[in-house]
């Protein structure tokens, strides 16, 4: 199952298509947004079209955690609610930025999705603005 995930970030204006908004500003420490946490409700789409029909959404977190390059560490839920797939997948682990394949952990699942794997890249990124994730989904057999 081939995923992708959408992040747009408020900037003070976008209130209207923002899905995600800092809950904590940066420190002064480094320049790469040490410290900065994100609270997100995302859509999850079947292809890159950021307005194709969401088919689940992924709530929860991510913060920036380096102070000498862009790092971040995420944590959190896709919730699936259709006639297609019903459960969630909980994900967590380090978004090594500068890397194209990045290995999030799936730390559970349940319904149709119990003992999912997956492998997270890169599609699309524009500065903090915006970043689309492609995530290939294994589900258990």
């Amino acid at each position: 199952m081939v995923l992708y995930y959408h992040d747009i970030l408020f900037n003070g204006t976008n209130v209207a298509n923002a899905t995600s908004a800092r809950a904590a500003n940066a420190t002064k420490l480094g320049d790469h947004q040490f410290g900065m946490l994100v609270v997100f409700d995302d859509p999850i789409t079947k292809d890159h079209h950021l307005l194709s029909p969401p088919i689940a959404r992924a709530q929860g977190f991510y913060f920036y955690d380096m102070k000498t390059t862009y790092n971040a560490w995420f944590s959190f839920t896709l919730i699936f609610n259709s006639t297609k797939h019903k459960g969630t997948i909980n994900i967590m682990g380090a978004d090594m930025m500068d890397s194209e394949t990045r290995d999030l952990s799936v730390v559970g699942g349940t319904g149709d999705f119990f003992m999912a794997r997956g492998i997270f890249r890169t599609d699309t990124f524009q500065d903090l603005a915006y970043f689309r994730l492609q995530m290939d989904i294994k589900l258990y057999e």
